[in-house]
């Protein structure tokens, strides 16, 4: 199976202080991925270092079958989707939830030309996709935050990404918001044709069925990797957060809390 991401005794020294540390970890085509720790375990630098913003102190990357280093970033971030809630302040917020989407397809964060007919219907198939088509012509500043996830996501699909990053997408949603938005990505990810989904998180609880693999991170160290029930267990889970924990699964979905 082809490998999308490869990293092969990756370090990342900056300042005297190891960012990563010796990290060696691979991603197959059609699995999907949670990137799990407490923060500052180093899940933002493994990102930049994805979208090459961060280059290697040792060791070699491949993104996409391509050598970080020797391929143009440029051409290969066209690959890669991201959406983040910092994605925020750079976008022409006055827009249509339409517009925002369609702005995708252009590597831009508004438009200022009409949206072309075949770029109208692919953008209302997305955030159809995504549970949001009721919301195109809404201004995407007066949208909550949950529904601005949605259009960000449905945004980086008009791309055609080989891969997804969804970078902490659940952060400041209330718990309904949180458990609609959980359950739009997974019926993303169940799609045939879905990119690869690197979801990451904190929150063990986020997790969803459709993900099939997980990398626990610690310190910028890995602490385990591979299938998600082979993964989150009590003792990497405790490793990872530097705390007892319990572990337990309900509908696929892992249940953690503190041991007393």
């Amino acid at each position: 199976m082809e490998s999308l991401i490869s990293f092969q005794h990756v370090s990342i020294v900056r300042q005297g202080r190891f960012l990563l540390d010796d990290v060696t970890w691979e991603t197959k085509r059609s699995e999907h991925w949670a990137i799990l720790g407490a923060n500052g375990a180093g899940k933002t630098t493994l990102l930049q270092t994805i979208l090459g913003y961060l280059w290697p102190s040792k060791g070699q990357i491949h993104v996409l079958t391509h050598q970080l280093g020797k391929y143009d970033v440029r051409e290969l971030r066209k690959s890669i989707g991201f959406v983040s809630t910092n994605m925020d302040s750079r976008l022409e917020a006055d827009q249509s939830a339409l517009a925002i989407t369609v702005s995708g397809r252009y590597a831009a964060y508004g438009l200022y030309e009409d949206i072309r007919k075949e770029d109208r219907e692919e953008a209302m198939h997305f955030l159809s996709m995504m549970e949001a088509g009721q919301l195109a012509t809404e201004p995407y500043q007066l949208l909550s935050q949950g529904e601005k996830q949605k259009v960000l996501i449905a945004r980086s699909l008009m791309a055609h990404p080989s891969i997804l990053i969804l970078d902490e997408p659940c952060n400041g949603l209330d718990f309904p918001s949180r458990e609609r938005l959980i359950q739009t990505i997974q019926n993303l990810c169940s799609t045939i044709d879905a990119p690869q989904v690197l979801y990451v998180t904190h929150y063990p609880d986020e997790i969803m069925p459709a993900i099939s693999h997980t990398l626990l991170l610690r310190d910028g160290s890995i602490v385990g990797t591979g299938l998600k029930e082979e993964v989150l267990t009590e003792e990497l889970l405790s490793m990872t957060f530097a705390i007892a924990v319990q572990v337990s699964f309900q509908n696929n979905y892992p249940v953690v809390r503190l041991k007393h």
